[in-house]
């Protein structure tokens, strides 16, 4: 082979290599963004409540098998019925009954933290209207016992609501919120090791109008050591606040949001410094730069029209599928039922899932969207309007 032909060959041979290069990374670029499932929607997994009781309360673990919730009813002669139970996500039966009482006592599942811990309100009556609030942890998760108590800052004059611990997974700490319960309404923040029940700075929040009247949603960008809050005074028509607490240097900033009234539901894409919001007002989805507090873009539902009754409800953040989860209790896509929609963080609309029930209308606690972002699955309130079951999705 001649001199010019072996350097053709050769160059052509490097060209080739390269274009085979450059094909090979595109393809791994496609297969890494998402690609939506045809079969997602309802699944066929339910959980019960043992005992028949509402559920207040529920979360899975993203790192195990196993779930959790707390159920209540009346019994005779005005007790109550409580109990914690863990259930396995395949099949959706209960595994333990963890704790039971037939008193005036109630539990609330706070959710699954860190990695594989449940969190529990055991809400203890002393006396009427007295109540003693005690936290107790499950660590680990499938040890289906209660292995010690958490105990927050709080005192008497703070209360730490339903929403008001972050259920950040695979980071040891949360973000903490504290309603002021003595008049003054000055919440605190703060960050906390739950399973070495060990605590940061807390951040007093002085701004009561925009986040002492109602507890806000709160998610935690565990990049920045941020907690995000989604704040408002909630008239018709008003923008909500955002609220920045950091928690590492305590201090508090907010600025003025996107969308109208409340903000419902709230989660934060820690890697991309992104946060997603929906809000009361509008049915509208809002998307954040985090370190800029700029909008990147806000949506609203499908077939909504803007209307209030199409609002959503709970967000939570897939961070291996780099997608937010957005809950409508009324469905604007669907001509009954509930909705799931699923938007990548530049809320771009990837799927939308019918057939749910989870209305609010019932709930003492709001509902939630349980994921397992390693299956693409979770859990949702309902179907059954009587709040005592929860139903397995994919997405």
């Amino acid at each position: 082979m001649s001199q010019v032909r072996t350097y053709a060959f050769i160059k052509w041979s490097t060209v080739l290599v390269f274009l085979l290069a450059v094909a090979t990374l595109f393809a791994e670029a496609q297969d890494s963004e998402f690609q939506p499932n045809p079969d997602a929607g309802p699944g066929t997994i339910f959980v019960h409540s043992k005992f028949g009781g509402q559920i207040f309360g529920f979360d899975i673990d993203q790192n195990g098998t196993e779930g959790v919730l707390s159920e209540a009813k009346d019994i005779s002669g005005g007790n109550v019925l409580a109990a914690v139970e863990t259930f396995d996500q395949t099949t959706g039966n209960i595994l333990n009954v963890v704790q039971k009482t037939g008193d005036q006592d109630d539990f609330v599942t706070m959710g699954v933290v860190s990695k594989s811990i449940g969190l529990i309100d055991h809400e203890h009556e002393i006396s009427f209207l007295h109540l003693q609030r005690i936290y107790e942890v499950m660590n680990p998760l499938e040890g289906n016992k209660i292995t010690n108590q958490w105990t927050p800052p709080v005192g008497t004059t703070h209360i730490i609501p339903y929403t008001g611990v972050s259920r950040t997974q695979g980071s040891p700490n949360s973000a903490v919120f504290a309603f002021d319960n003595s008049g003054s309404f000055i919440s605190w923040v703060f960050e906390s090791n739950i399973a070495a029940n060990t605590f940061g700075p807390i951040v007093k929040i002085n701004d009561s109008l925009n986040f002492g009247s109602v507890p806000p949603p709160m998610a935690f960008d565990t990049a920045t050591n941020q907690a995000v809050l989604g704040g408002g005074d909630g008239c018709f028509g008003c923008l909500p606040v955002i609220g920045i607490a950091n928690l590492a240097t305590g201090t508090f900033s907010e600025f003025k949001g996107a969308g109208f009234g409340f903000v419902n539901g709230i989660a934060v894409d820690s890697a991309d410094g992104i946060f997603c919001t929906d809000t009361e007002d509008d049915a509208t989805v809002e998307f954040y730069d985090l370190s800029t507090e700029k909008i990147l873009n806000k949506v609203i539902f499908p077939g909504s029209g803007g209307q209030q009754i199409f609002s959503g409800a709970d967000v939570e953040f897939d961070p291996v599928n780099k997608v937010f989860l957005v809950a409508q209790p009324t469905s604007s896509s669907s001509a009954s039922g509930s909705s799931i929609y699923v938007y990548d963080t530049q809320g771009n609309l990837q799927e939308t899932l019918n057939g749910f029930s989870f209305s609010n209308s019932f709930n003492v606690i709001p509902m939630h969207i349980a994921i397992k972002p390693s299956a693409r699955s979770g859990f949702v309130d309902g179907p059954n309007a009587g709040v005592n079951e929860i139903q397995s999705f994919t997405y």
